[in-house]
């Protein structure tokens, strides 16, 4: 039921940005990606024989948050996939903490990539998505084809300004640590889901977004899932920075917006440190932390830009 309401959301909702031309609408697949012995739920679009692009969602989301995206980069000939990730896909979502460690998330995208059938891609994520692709991207070069990582910087930049309790990143920081307490799920539940729908409301434009989000995340067993990344695997404030950062040499795209009140704006220039290969940092003015849906034109202008200088590498 859920993955026909995606289905018929992505296709009949989505309208082509005015600022590129105006694609043919692209029918969005609804893919099963079998990955260690899990089933990651995806929405897929492009041609089977394009290079690939990994959609990667953040907290409180899933693939559905690229559904402006994913026909843009499939009419230009791409095979774009955006998987619910783990914990988020019923099919893959183990029941102990540490089962949401950075390695098994890095690992997890590595291996669906490969059920796809390329050993090389595009890599592009968003909030805990890019958390993940700024740490597979240096731990694993030789596949990726380049990045993007929007809102969240480089995760040696992060933890390095975490590690000062009175920085301005450990004061935006601060609500981490209720989400990653005990059972913390049971209070983004509480009174009909209260706080879960004050979040998602921030970037669901309609009643069909909200209903989507809560469709996927209205339960303790699938919303204690996703905040398991938190207990997991984030820097904790006030732990020192690794000794050894993990450069990223793969050409690199961050997007980082003025209004974004989880990342500093020094953290996010720090991460030019980081990266030795070719690199690009945007600032969108007055955009809050939820890039794809309040700045898509923007967005996927860069987009279009950064895949095509990048393609056949």
């Amino acid at each position: 039921m859920l993955r026909s309401m995606l289905f018929l959301t992505v296709t009949l909702g989505w309208l082509a940005p005015a600022c590129l031309a105006q694609p043919t609408e692209e029918e969005l697949e609804q893919i099963e990606i079998p990955v260690g012995g899990f089933v990651f739920d995806a929405l897929a679009a492009g041609p089977q024989d394009g290079e690939l692009v990994l959609l990667l969602h953040g907290f409180p989301q899933a693939g559905y948050a690229w559904r402006n995206q994913l026909p843009v980069l499939a009419t230009l000939g791409f095979r774009v996939v955006a998987p619910d990730q783990r914990g988020y896909s019923a099919g893959a979502r183990p029941p102990e903490v540490s089962d949401y460690a950075m390695e098994e998330l890095v690992g997890d995208v590595l291996g669906m990539a490969t059920a796809l059938g390329y050993e090389r891609f595009h890599l592009v994520g968003h909030d805990w998505g890019a958390a993940v692709a700024w740490i597979l991207a240096s731990s694993a070069p030789e596949r990726v084809r380049s990045l993007v990582a929007l809102s969240t910087p480089h995760m040696t930049a992060f933890a390095r300004a975490l590690s000062d309790p009175n920085s301005a990143q450990s004061q935006a920081s601060g609500y981490m640590t209720m989400f990653r307490s005990d059972g913390s799920e049971q209070f983004f539940l509480a009174n009909e889901a209260r706080f879960l729908k004050g979040m998602l409301s921030q970037f669901s434009s309609s009643e069909t977004d909200l209903d989507v989000y809560l469709s996927l995340l209205g339960t303790p067993e699938a919303l204690g899932a996703a905040l398991n990344w938190y207990r997991a695997a984030i820097p904790t404030q006030g732990d020192s920075p690794p000794a050894s950062p993990a450069m990223v040499s793969t050409p690199t795209l961050y997007v980082w917006s003025t209004e974004d009140s989880a990342f500093d704006r020094g953290t996010a220039e720090a991460s030019e440190e980081f990266v030795t290969g070719p690199y690009q940092f945007e600032v969108l003015e007055g955009v809050s932390h939820w890039i794809a849906e309040e700045a898509t034109d923007d967005l996927n202008e860069l987009l279009v830009e950064h895949l095509e200088q990048w393609r056949g590498r």
